[in-house]
């Protein structure tokens, strides 16, 4: 079983929150290609088990990337020509922009980052290892859900952020604690998925199992046969909640997540196994099935929706 590749457990705010019971994940880039991008399937899908971590063992750095980023020596606190925000977020441009337009809260983003506490210590960094990371921006910490959006592509940014929009004064095991102080560059913006027309409710065509899971397929896949409950499934997906809410999606950070079938929610597991490779099909997940009505915090609540395309599994 391969170790799962760190989508840093830093950044990602309220999802991180829900963490993985021994599940496999790699980075496979968009239409079945595996990517060299380092980055872990999105916890959104995964069981919850209490002590467990979204981020196990990251891959090794590659020989060129420095082992630290050393602390900017206005750490301590924003120079009086930052600019703060209503929230009391205060910011700098250190390298000005190529692009013209902002992200969305909606959008997905890839960016290169280094984080240090108010100290000086450096508690993470993409640069160490070597590989930008992607994410949904209505995910991550609100501090970074609204600083992102003032930047433009090919912008670098420094953003002290307070600890009320950052992780806290007393935050969980593993995540640092007060006010934070980022480095952040913005290197690309993905427009995420629309929600399907019939995300609200299954149409009379879709099938029902016995679970209560509905389901359609929306292409039929090349192959014959079926993943079993503990195979090893490589996929693309996007999630919403029924009112058309994307919380989750693979597609916009280019991306496929690779995992076991059976450390993934009960919908997942049982959709999963009716699929074959190559297919794409939608599924409507009853809350029993899902998360619950009163999830981890972080995890979506009630009913949800995916469209799953199944690259491949072993």
């Amino acid at each position: 079983m391969k170790p799962m590749r760190r989508q840093s457990p830093w950044i990602l705010g309220a999802i991180a929150g829900i963490a993985l019971a021994g599940c496999d994940s790699g980075s496979a880039g968009s239409n079945a290609t595996v990517a060299t991008e380092a980055a872990a399937p999105p916890p959104s899908v995964l069981v919850a088990a209490s002590g467990a971590s979204t981020a196990a063992n990251p891959a090794p750095p590659p020989p060129s990337a420095p082992a630290t980023v050393p602390a900017p020596p206005d750490v301590a606190a924003p120079p009086p020509g930052a600019v703060r925000t209503a929230t009391g977020l205060a910011s700098k441009v250190l390298t000005p922009g190529t692009g013209k337009a902002h992200p969305k809260a909606t959008d997905s983003v890839k960016l290169h980052y280094t984080g240090w506490t108010k100290a000086g210590q450096m508690f993470d960094s993409s640069v160490t290892r070597g590989a930008p990371v992607s994410f949904s921006l209505g995910g991550v910490m609100p501090g970074w859900t609204e600083g992102v959006q003032l930047m433009v592509v090919g912008e670098k940014r420094r953003f002290w952020i307070p600890a009320s929009l950052a992780y806290g004064e007393h935050p969980r095991m593993g995540q640092p604690a007060g006010d934070l102080v980022f480095d952040i560059e913005l290197v690309d913006i993905a427009t995420p998925p629309k929600a399907p027309e019939d995300v609200k409710a299954p149409p009379a065509s879709a099938t029902k199992t016995a679970s209560g899971l509905s389901y359609r397929v929306l292409t039929p896949g090349t192959g014959t046969a079926h993943p079993g409950a503990t195979s090893n499934v490589v996929v693309h997906y996007s999630g919403w909640t029924p009112d058309g809410k994307l919380f989750d999606s693979s597609v916009t950070r280019g991306v496929a997540a690779r995992f076991t079938l059976g450390n993934v929610i009960k919908g997942w597991t049982e959709g999963l196994q009716l699929m074959t490779k190559g297919e794409k099909a939608r599924f409507w997940i009853p809350s029993s099935l899902a998360y619950g009505d009163r999830p981890t915090p972080g995890a979506p609540a009630g009913p949800l929706v995916f469209d799953i395309e199944l690259v491949d599994f072993q």
